[in-house]
């Protein structure tokens, strides 16, 4: 994985491993790859993947069974799906429409383009 320099690399670690929920990878109580595997698999210290899953635990993503690993969370692409849409909405989204009214960008504009027209 290559890492950007704007968010911590626990977090950007963390956001993959909810990408990977979300696109289907990982249901609700599948086992997860285990902190050593996951930071092998990432190329990372473990000290900075056992950040990331502690985090996802925070956040209600992941749980562990003792001596069994880690899995998802019942209702965590749920979960998921809701912080992402409202970090997009309140972030993204205000900018997105900026730079529209800024280009002189129309929703029309917009709506003809997602169709492919």
């Amino acid at each position: 994985m290559i890492f950007s320099n704007d968010k911590a690399i626990y977090v950007q670690m963390a956001d993959r491993l909810c990408d990977e929920i979300l696109s289907g990878k990982y249901h609700d109580d599948d086992r997860i790859p285990s902190i050593r595997e996951y930071a092998v698999m990432l190329e990372v210290n473990t000290n900075t993947a056992v950040k990331a899953f502690d985090k996802l635990a925070r956040d209600g993503i992941i749980y562990n069974r003792r001596g069994l690993g880690y899995f998802v969370k019942g209702g965590a692409k749920d979960l998921i799906m809701a912080e992402r849409r409202q970090e997009f909405m309140d972030q993204q989204l205000p900018d997105l429409f900026r730079n529209m009214r800024l280009l002189g960008i129309s929703m029309d504009d917009v709506v003809r383009v997602w169709n492919g027209e």
